[in-house]
């Protein structure tokens, strides 16, 4: 289990918000577009990794690899991560943020649900309610930024609208379309500007241009050696 703890924005209010989670979902190839999500495919299979078994597809991961650190460790240079929005169910209503679905991409080619136990999966601090951004959220827009050669650069970009509705995703996955409390889903991501590739700091955003906001979140990667 891992307890978040956000500041929950609602209606120009903030409140203090604690979630103890038990179950992770990963939904993965969540493209509602059929050329963008094989395109996508087609970029994991560049780097090895098979297509899925189905569309989209729920991968489950460890709720204690999530993690709300600005620092993260991982084992050897064949990482990365990737922007996601994250449901969160608490006790009294769904709320939004933005997490990074870091992956071991070297075990994401032989086993990708394996891979999904590999990294930690760092999420922000701060979260809407659902309920706010439900009627804009093909709006919302997701972006991520790597470090290469000392700069910023512009590594996703996309708005919502690209990926399946929430509520169908819940329902896929519960046949339901309320998400259980203690529950955390990652929603899917958008491709890789250029090739899919490790950086040492990672940093990404849930853009809402209706409302004028962001949830930014950031955090570096620490390499550690492979022993052999």
């Amino acid at each position: 289990m891992a307890r978040l703890e956000f500041e929950g924005h609602a209606k120009g209010a903030v409140e203090k918000v604690a979630v103890d989670i038990k179950d992770l979902v990963i939904a993965g190839w969540t493209g509602r577009d059929v050329t963008a999500l094989n395109h996508h495919i087609e970029e994991l299979k560049a780097i090895g990794v098979q297509p899925p078994s189905r569309v989209p597809i729920y991968y489950r991961a460890a709720a204690q690899m999530l993690t709300q650190a600005d620092r993260i460790q991982v084992l050897g240079d064949d990482s990365s991560g990737e922007v996601e929005p994250v449901l969160v169910g608490a006790a009294d209503r769904l709320w939004v943020t933005v997490g990074a679905d870091h992956t071991d991409r070297k075990v994401e080619s032989y086993g990708i649900a394996v891979s999904k136990q590999m990294c930690a999966k760092p999420i922000g601090r701060t979260a809407w309610r659902f309920e706010e951004v439900e009627p804009h959220w093909d709006r919302l827009i997701l972006r991520s930024y790597v470090q290469e050669g000392g700069k910023r650069v512009l590594y996703q970009e996309g708005p919502l609208a690209r990926i399946r509705d929430p509520r169908e995703l819940i329902f896929g996955w519960q046949d339901n379309k309320r998400l259980p409390m203690g529950t955390a889903m990652f929603c899917g991501t958008m491709p890789a500007i250029g090739a899919i590739r490790p950086s040492s700091r990672f940093e990404m955003e849930l853009d809402d241009p209706v409302l004028g906001r962001k949830i930014t979140h950031a955090y570096d990667i620490e390499t550690l050696p492979v022993i052999a």
